[in-house]
């Protein structure tokens, strides 16, 4: 994990982050279980998550006059979890990727050894007969 990855984390954590769902309160490590969409309305997922923070930072008017940042602590806050979720977000469309790439690979390898079967076949029934005994006799 890098360093500004664990710092991401350790804000949360320190938080105390809670993500609002349909189900109620989700904490950091929730969100790890959570799928990247759902056709289920009530069913909690991550985009639905990020859309909802993106909506409260969008529509968001509040502003500071004291902070350095001029940011409201609550917007700031709304920033972390934003940003906390979209981590979440592009490590599993990464794990996705990866798990859909090795899953394509596996069924290449188990064609070519399909075929390779095949042929190892074909090369054996085309040995003449005396060949085979041979073989048999070394079995």
């Amino acid at each position: 994990m890098s360093e500004g990855t664990e710092d991401l984390f350790q804000r949360a954590t320190r938080a105390k982050l809670r993500f609002e769902s349909p189900r109620g309160l989700l904490s950091v490590e929730d969100l790890w279980d959570l799928p990247l969409s759902s056709t289920v309305a009530t069913k909690p997922n991550l985009d639905d998550i990020a859309r909802g923070l993106h909506k409260k930072l969008t529509s968001g008017t509040e502003i500071s006059f004291v902070s350095p940042t001029g940011k409201s602590p609550a917007v700031e806050r709304d920033q972390l979890a934003m940003d906390v979720v979209k981590h979440v977000i592009s490590v599993r469309v990464a794990e996705n990727e990866a798990a859909s790439q090795a899953r394509a690979k596996a069924e290449r390898k188990k064609q070519i050894l399909e075929i390779i079967a095949d042929k190892e076949v074909d090369a054996l029934r085309n040995k003449d007969p005396e060949e085979l005994r041979r073989l048999l006799n070394e079995l």
